[in-house]
């Protein structure tokens, strides 16, 4: 290995136009925010090193051991991530991009391509509206004084209706990639009167420059063609300005062996699939589920996804993503969000139980595990409320995974299971599910819109319609009122104690409509005109006592021990 001549910036985008640059399956994704790009920019613009590039030479039939992708040119974030598979197998010989993709296809996005990103405020939807189509632009009227980050060329994406209203004192930058020659470069700029101003002439003149002559990408090549080598340089040596994410290099090697299915493409199409149901997860749970469900070691370890642990994977891989899919049909029957559901890693034991039992077919909808969901959404809501996924979630597993069976090797039967053992699993996290009172007295200062606020109030009203998302958490004591409590009561208690669960509760939503701002005197007054008072007073955990609000000292006494009580019975 050893450094190479080095190219101009354009040449090395005609390479990947051309397919003589790809990428390996091995390279994460394209993960660029449109600042990083600007900044790489004008970086280029004032000379500043950019780092140098690791690039592998493939030949023969080393093209046919990896996957290989292009390089993405039209960039949307969120719905336009993936880079599209390229078919090698007849391809010349080329050059595979190992360290340095972040950069060159930043370059390639600012030269050639475009970078759509969302629009604030606006509600989400994969649409031009939202996500407008944008363009690399540069002011060529001013540079950049006093910036934080040191900038002085002013690059930045815009779509058409903003570029049209800046004017002429933007210049797209891919019009650049075109104008490599001299005299066809200085005749653009005498045709569109870009020499009278100084800075303008300056600042083009260097873009030219920086771009078409100056050699700017230097770069070590390797030769070898062993894959081992190719991938242990790739971990020693990858620099690309993020963290180097370990799934995507176990997730190659799933890929060099997987035979029928197109790992890379089955995998990233789950995350969509996940992703289009409200919840964001990462190909490291993917790869961690899988692990659990088939592994004794659950770690991710490249012995752990061996040759023959990838054809297993492959050829379980249809159950494995139905499964997948099933349990986030279910957990968004119990109301979560993707922000609610407050660590994906608890999912992977319901994962597991569904896909051993062979019930994960519309188990979110099935009458016959109606009791069966009301006990794994319990579960849940206890175990997210107790934090027990936390810095030791790898730990936590693997002892629940032993409440299904003792010899991962031995695939576990689980038919004689009727329903998920909550008893069996707590028994061997003992340790880990012990509740205080100091504890629970923490829980009940949770405040409305902490992300636990919702599995705490599901726990202490479970009866609720949470698969229609028929529900809305309500403060017992209106938040208009909070104004309204003396001055002895606000230093006592404050917003914090009237914000948290100890003045909260979870109302179907149409009664919360109903209840709206009236007075909690005068809400339980109308209700127990038609209700039966003790019932309805005790389905809402509201104490008995003077409900006006100067008797919020009261109040808030008796309910927090009906809440202490209601809680522990609840993470019992």
């Amino acid at each position: 290995m050893s450094f190479q001549t080095p190219i101009t910036i354009a040449e090395a985008i005609r390479n990947i136009e051309e397919n003589k640059y790809l990428l390996p399956s091995i390279q994460r994704e394209f993960e660029w925010k449109h600042e990083k790009i600007e900044w790489l920019f004008d970086s280029v613009m004032r000379n500043y090193p950019i780092s140098s590039f690791l690039f592998w030479r493939v030949e023969g039939d080393t093209k046919e051991d990896f996957k290989f992708y292009k390089f993405i040119r039209e960039f949307r974030q969120k719905y336009k991530t993936h880079n599209e598979e390229f078919p090698t197998n007849g391809h010349i010989d080329f050059t595979a991009v190992l360290d340095g993709q972040q950069r060159l296809t930043s370059l390639y996005i600012g030269l050639r391509g475009t970078y759509a990103y969302r629009t604030p405020r606006l509600k989400e939807e994969n649409s031009e509206r939202v996500y407008p189509t944008r363009r690399l632009y540069l002011n060529v009227s001013k540079s950049l004084e006093d910036e934080e980050d040191g900038r002085i060329f002013e690059f930045k994406f815009l779509n058409d209706k903003e570029s049209q209203s800046r004017g002429e004192n933007w210049f797209k930058v891919s019009n650049i990639f075109g104008l490599s020659d001299d005299f066809e470069f200085n005749k653009y700029l005498d045709k569109n009167d870009l020499k009278s101003n100084e800075f303008t002439y300056r600042t083009l003149s260097t873009l030219k420059n920086v771009i078409h002559s100056k050699p700017l990408i230097n770069f070590y090549l390797e030769k070898e063609q062993q894959i081992d080598k190719a991938l242990n340089i790739f971990i020693r040596i990858n620099s690309g300005g993020e963290p180097l994410n370990f799934s995507d290099l176990i997730m190659s090697i799933a890929v060099a062996n997987w035979e029928k299915k197109d790992a890379r493409k089955e995998i990233h199409n789950l995350t969509d699939s996940i992703r289009d149901k409200g919840f964001i997860i990462s190909k490291d749970f993917i790869l961690k589920s899988f692990l659990y469900l088939h592994s004794k070691d659950i770690k991710f370890k490249v012995t752990n996804f061996s040759k023959s642990n990838a054809k297993s994977f492959e050829n379980e891989w249809d159950k494995i993503r139905n499964t997948i899919l099933s349990t986030f049909d279910l957990i968004k029957s119990f109301g979560f969000t993707d922000a609610t559901l407050t660590s994906k890693n608890a999912l992977i034991p319901i994962i597991y139980y569904l896909y051993h039992r062979g019930i994960e077919k519309e188990f979110h909808k099935k009458i016959e595990y109606a009791e069966d969901r009301k006990i794994i959404k319990k579960w849940l809501h206890a175990s997210l409320v107790k934090r027990l996924f936390g810095g030791t979630s790898d730990s936590v597993l693997t002892q629940i995974r032993k409440a299904f069976t003792d010899d991962i090797a031995k695939e576990p039967i689980l038919e004689k299971l009727n329903a998920f053992p909550v008893d069996s699993i707590n028994n061997q996290i003992r340790k880990d599910t012990g509740v205080s009172d100091e504890f629970i007295e923490e829980l009940l200062l949770t405040q409305k819109d902490d992300n636990y606020a919702f599995s705490l109030l599901a726990l202490l009203f479970p009866n609720l319609d949470y698969k229609n998302n028929d529900f809305h958490k309500d403060h017992l004591h209106p938040e208009v009122s909070y104004k309204e409590l003396s001055d002895e009561f606000k230093e006592k208690y404050g917003w914090n104690t009237y914000n948290s669960l100890k003045n909260l509760q979870m109302l179907d939503a149409n009664e919360n409509m109903s209840k709206n701002e009236k007075t909690l005197k005068n809400w339980v007054e109308k209700e127990i005109m038609v209700k039966e008072k003790n019932s309805f007073l005790l389905s809402h955990l509201i104490p008995d006592v003077n409900l006006e609000l100067d008797n919020f000292d009261e109040f808030v006494t008796k309910r927090t021990e009906i809440l202490k009580i209601s809680l522990k019975n609840a993470l019992a």
